[in-house]
């Protein structure tokens, strides 16, 4: 689309610099400056909030306070798993 714009002696001399810098047109300078504004002034996108699925294991809960339980409890599967070998 081809249009005219009047742009502000400030906003000219940001854009010429911007330009120069980049060592590319003014029209895509001017575009990706745009392109930022509008993202950056649009609200952010609504997101859905995060959930979490539980799965029963299958086996009554048992409370876990330490590290020390659990290794007592991987010991007592892993001598009943051998024990019926």
């Amino acid at each position: 689309m081809r249009t005219t714009l009047t742009l502000d002696d400030d906003n000219a001399i940001r854009l010429e610099r911007l330009r120069k810098q980049r060592d590319s047109s003014l029209k895509e300078v001017v575009n990706e400056v745009i392109r930022r504004g509008l993202d950056a002034a649009e609200p952010p996108k609504k997101r859905e909030p995060f959930r979490t699925v539980s799965y029963d294991p299958g086996k009554p809960f048992v409370p876990l306070n330490s590290v020390g339980d659990i290794l007592e409890m991987l010991d007592e599967e892993d001598f009943k798993a051998k024990r019926s070998e």
